[in-house]
């Protein structure tokens, strides 16, 4: 039997696409762009190494994406992880999808250098529900995208 769909949440406001609309991003907002897709740092992480990789256009599915869209998203999701992993020598990168919460419907995905024993899988989310004085500052995010944008640009592409 087939599952019933689920309808849509009307949105009446959407970060992402607030956010896509800037004229001018800090740094940590323009780790990589090219027009269809924008990596920037988790503006509210206790860690520094939370990536957010954001498409361009409003889609609320990965279904949504079209061929070019899936095409750069396949080559940015290794080539963020290989970024993390080398730049803060973990053994590897966490890449989650949801786009569940209120006004963070919008494709995002996020690549997340692997936390330390104590939050691993799933507690990793533990790092966005810490208090504001726990977040990492936007200079050392800014410093960190710098170093990411570095090694992103080594990286070939097709």
């Amino acid at each position: 039997m087939p599952q019933r769909e689920e309808p849509r949440p009307a949105v009446t406001r959407c970060h992402s696409c607030e956010q896509n609309a800037l004229a001018e991003w800090p740094p940590r907002e323009r780790i990589y762009d090219d027009g269809l897709w924008r990596i920037a740092h988790a503006f509210n992480a206790a860690r520094i190494g939370w990536l957010v990789l954001v498409l361009r256009r409003h889609a609320e599915s990965l279904g949504e994406l079209t061929p070019a869209e899936a095409a750069v998203f396949g080559r940015l999701v290794p080539a963020a992880s290989r970024a993390l992993e080398a730049e803060l020598g973990v053994p590897k990168a966490y890449v989650m999808f949801l786009a569940e919460l209120e006004q963070f419907h919008h494709v995002h995905v996020h690549v997340v250098a692997r936390p330390s024993p104590d939050l691993r899988g799933t507690k990793v989310f533990d790092l966005l529900k810490r208090p504001p004085e726990e977040w990492v500052t936007d200079d050392d995010m800014d410093a960190f995208a710098a170093r990411i944008t570095a090694r992103l640009d080594e990286e070939p592409r097709d």
